[in-house]
């Protein structure tokens, strides 16, 4: 079970992974092909319609989970069944969201964001195909689901990563043709409806048997009410993800929100590629709930959580400490005298919020996910208002700085409120055994880096020695103090085998 889970949480990482560095690549490309303004309305369209799913009800989490346990059972045609329904759910959402942009785009663009008159006209045009963009990405986001329910992340992984890495790269090459937004858009409406044939062919393969079967009310009831649950969950992540750039859109502007968003995606980008490590543990924790495995559950919860959190520990030092050069590098100086505060604010925020990832995940797998939804719906509504007000005090600064003080706030609460009842493992075994030796280290070299950086870089050159040097020795401190030695045993003895090859 444990090199099963580990080779699909390998997957899962790297279909996020490749297309994570290939966007964070192009990037710059980007903004030089639309200007500052045309990336920050890029930005806003692209957040209109990510928080337009906020009506998906989340049955992708209950269709998941009853996945999970119907393959592991061998019930094939009850497979059959919950992959019908949610196909029926997410075309029918789809439609309604797509009908609802496409009607509201003139509002939306004209009443109620800081839309500069010259880019009025193409706002609205934008968002009204990106409407089309919104029915295929539904599909598309369940079809993704349904390999993982069956624990074949290798397949979603893989479709992932070369879809996710030919669209940035696409988009480039659509802009060094001298296109604009609009083309870009085209383009990735046109994608995502090729993604989706190719993910349905897949789960074809993987279900050979597969025919129509609608489910027995008991199912349907099921699942839904699972759902229902996770939904308060994807509610909440869905506008807590997107709000801030609009309400930095209405208040700022969209050069402002160009600034926060580059900075913002790059340390969401890196720190969330983690979450894909943890993403495995949904359907995992579920089978082994089911089978009253909690002891297994419990080992591999609290090694998962040492690793996760020391690898994003080790992303936080580099992303905080070096902030400034790092946009410098990557997007210029403008980008860095304005975004460097951004980053090391929203890369610390983005470490905290990782801190629920997996408890999430595994009081979803035991059936709970009342208690996660409604911690996230809390969060989403109290951090919002926390956000704002930064937001209209000290603008993108403060959007970060509110980011962070609701992420310190709710993540504590949460633990708390989990660990020994729903997750069953203590607070205090979890801090002694996965978070102490990580956080301890991790903090040890942000502190030298600091100093380093502060003292000694005075050039490029400077800069890549002093981050060459952090990145080694968070490395060296990974295997020596992080990981367990059964691990390292483990790990030698495959790097020996594969030298002896």
């Amino acid at each position: 079970m444990n090199l099963r889970l580990l080779r699909n949480a390998w997957s899962n990482l790297l279909g996020a992974a490749v297309p994570a560095l290939v966007a964070l690549a192009t990037v710059p490309l980007v903004v030089a092909g639309l200007g500052e303004a045309g990336y920050g309305l890029y930005a806003l369209v692209t957040a209109i319609v990510g928080y337009f799913a906020v009506i998906d009800i989340n049955v992708t989490a209950g269709s998941v989970k009853t996945i999970a346990g119907q393959h592991a059972r061998g019930e094939h045609e009850s497979v059959a069944a919950t992959l019908c329904f949610g196909l029926v759910v997410y075309a029918l959402i789809g439609l309604v969201g797509a009908i609802g942009l496409f009607g509201g785009a003139q509002l939306l663009v004209t009443r109620v964001f800081a839309v500069p008159d010259a880019l009025t006209l193409e706002a609205l045009a934008c968002l009204r195909l990106a409407a089309l963009g919104f029915l295929f990405g539904q599909l598309q986001g369940y079809l993704q689901s349904v390999p993982q329910g069956l624990m074949r992340f290798d397949v979603s992984g893989r479709i992932e990563m070369v879809f996710g890495t030919l669209v940035p790269l696409l988009t480039v090459a659509v802009l060094l043709l001298g296109q604009g937004l609009f083309e870009v858009i085209a383009l990735r409406v046109v994608a995502s409806a090729v993604h989706c044939l190719v993910l349905w062919r897949s789960v074809r393969h993987l279900l050979p048997g597969l025919r129509w079967r609608w489910p027995e009310p008991a199912l349907r009831a099921g699942i839904l009410g699972f759902s229902a649950w996770s939904f308060l969950s994807r509610f909440a992540a869905l506008s807590y993800a997107h709000a801030d750039k609009l309400v930095i859109g209405a208040l700022v502007g969209v050069t402002g929100l160009a600034y926060f968003t580059v900075a913002a995606t790059l340390a969401n980008r890196v720190l969330g590629l983690t979450f894909r490590l943890s993403g495995v543990f949904f359907p995992a924790a579920s089978a082994l709930a089911e089978g009253g495995e909690l002891a297994r559950l419990d080992r591999a919860y609290l090694k998962a959580t040492r690793y996760v959190v020391y690898l994003n520990a080790a992303m936080l030092v580099l992303l905080a400490v070096f902030a400034y050069p790092l946009l410098r590098l990557w997007m210029g100086a403008d980008f860095a005298r304005s975004g460097a505060a951004v980053l090391a604010l929203m890369a610390l925020a983005q470490f905290v919020d990782s801190l629920t990832s997996l408890p999430s995940l595994v009081n979803d797998g035991m059936g709970h996910p009342r208690v996660s939804g409604l911690f996230a719906l809390a969060r989403a509504f109290a951090g919002l208002g926390i956000v704002y007000a930064g937001v209209a005090g000290w603008g993108i600064v403060g959007a970060a700085w509110g980011h962070l003080i609701a992420a310190i706030v709710f993540t504590l609460a949460f633990l708390v409120a989990v660990h020994g009842r729903t997750v069953p493992t203590t607070l205090a075994r979890l801090w002694r055994q996965a978070y102490l030796p990580g956080m301890g280290a991790a903090a040890c070299v942000a502190l030298a880096a600091a100093l380093a950086e502060r003292w000694f870089d005075r050039s490029v050159a400077d800069f890549v020695v002093i981050a060459g040097m952090t990145a080694a020795l968070l490395a060296l401190l990974g295997v020596l103090v992080v990981a367990e030695p059964p691990d390292r045993q483990w790990a030698w003895a495959r790097v020996k085998a594969l030298a002896g090859n």
